[in-house]
């Protein structure tokens, strides 16, 4: 393929990145065609000669000679994080690259520009014993700044040989970057755990992994159902939502469950046929690392009117799909979209608990939930009439 024609396909999504903010921000407004006239044609490549001729300025008169092939990655993977954060390119040297290694360093992190934001913190972990927290603001990772790395890049730097260290510069409480060095390790699935309080339960579920609905059968099946239930979703991480399904069955949902969306196929629904016994009053505990299909989970239980408290989830209920480039590449694109049961967008809108309740992790959720079940549920805010 002659230079300038590959430039031309890599430089398309430039164009609606870089001339459609022009031409909204520094035309005037246009008149509306009149009644019944036809709206003129617009050129779908209006704009791309403009964008090649910038990439050859750029090769040409720059002050040192530009690696073209990065300008051009680098303008792509700019125009595909603004469609979402999770969305890579990568280049045919990316893809050619070994597996990183089977060491984590025990956190879930998000992109959003020039940062990365800390969404999850596995307990006992890594980064946990390090001291990273979910909020945590990191800069630079092993000293390549956030802003140069895609989300697969990033989610990449994480993992490594069982033992290697990494560096994270990270945004202290007084605003100062400071370094901090975690030791990758392997990292065993989390254990599903039970605590039996006063005529209440706490179950707490690491994550939605296969088999994971027949090992909380197992655990409930002699449990006393008249019994208080409460489920921790905090720290539910990975897993899918055909799991998350068989467990809200479990726990006496019935009907709808959620939705897929997936570009170019039309919405598909998921229903849970209630195969378990429900208990005598629930309760959910979610919190922002509460991440995918758990948030799949948490909307069907709160619209089942199971009673929600903690955090608000950060809006992760989505799917990745890998698409192969001719020229070697590829791109990773959030092609799949879940919509909880009470309507959430689950690619970027959380769900939101009907009470705010923030723990630490020392503190006994049990009773904190317990004592906050005994008040009524807080009022809807009133529903506005319009003037007539």
């Amino acid at each position: 393929m002659h230079a300038r024609t590959w430039l031309s396909v890599l430089s398309l999504p430039l164009v609606a990145a870089f001339t459609l903010p022009v031409l909204q921000q520094g035309n005037p407004p246009k008149p509306q065609p009149k009644a019944g006239a036809k709206a003129p044609v617009q050129d779908p490549l209006a704009g791309l000669s403009d964008i090649q001729d910038v990439l050859s300025l750029v090769q040409q008169n720059y002050v040192d000679s530009p690696d073209m092939e990065k300008v051009v990655s680098g303008g792509v993977q700019a125009v595909l994080e603004r469609s979402h954060p999770l969305n890579a390119y990568l280049t045919a040297d990316d893809v050619r690259l070994p597996d990183p290694g089977p060491a984590e360093a025990g956190l879930v992190v998000v992109k959003r520009g020039i940062y990365a934001t800390v969404l999850a913190v596995t307990p006992g972990g890594p980064a946990a014993k390090a001291g990273l927290q979910p909020g945590d603001v990191i800069r630079k990772v092993d000293g390549d700044s956030v802003g140069r790395l895609s989300a697969w890049a990033l989610e990449r730097k994480l993992r490594g040989p069982e033992g290697s260290s990494l560096d994270l510069y990270r945004y202290n409480a007084t605003g100062d970057l400071t370094k901090t060095t975690i030791t990758r390790q392997r990292l065993a699935p989390g254990a599903l755990t039970l605590k039996q309080g006063q005529s209440a339960l706490l179950l707490s579920l690491p994550d939605l992994g296969p088999g994971r609905a027949e090992e909380i059968r197992k655990t409930l099946a002699s449990a006393d159902h008249g019994q208080t239930l409460v489920l921790d979703l905090r720290q539910c991480q990975k897993g899918s939502v055909e799991e998350a399904a068989a467990v809200a069955g479990l726990l006496g949902m019935k009907g709808a469950f959620a939705t897929l969306q997936e570009a170019g196929k039309p919405e598909r629904g998921i229903a849970v046929a209630g195969t378990g016994t429900s208990f005598a009053r629930m309760a959910l505990l979610m919190g922002r690392s509460t991440l995918g299909a758990s948030e799949v989970l948490a909307a069907c239980l709160k619209k089942g009117g199971i009673r929600t408290f903690g955090e608000r989830t950060p809006g992760l209920g989505v799917e990745r799909t890998r698409f192969a480039l001719k020229q070697g590449g590829a791109v990773e694109l959030v092609s799949r979209r879940w919509v909880g049961l009470g309507g959430e967008k689950l690619d970027r809108q959380g769900i939101v608990p009907d009470q705010v309740l923030r723990m630490a992790d020392t503190e006994d959720a049990l009773a904190r939930v317990l004592t906050a079940l005994q008040a009524p549920p807080p009022a809807a805010p009133p529903v506005p009439v319009k003037a007539s």
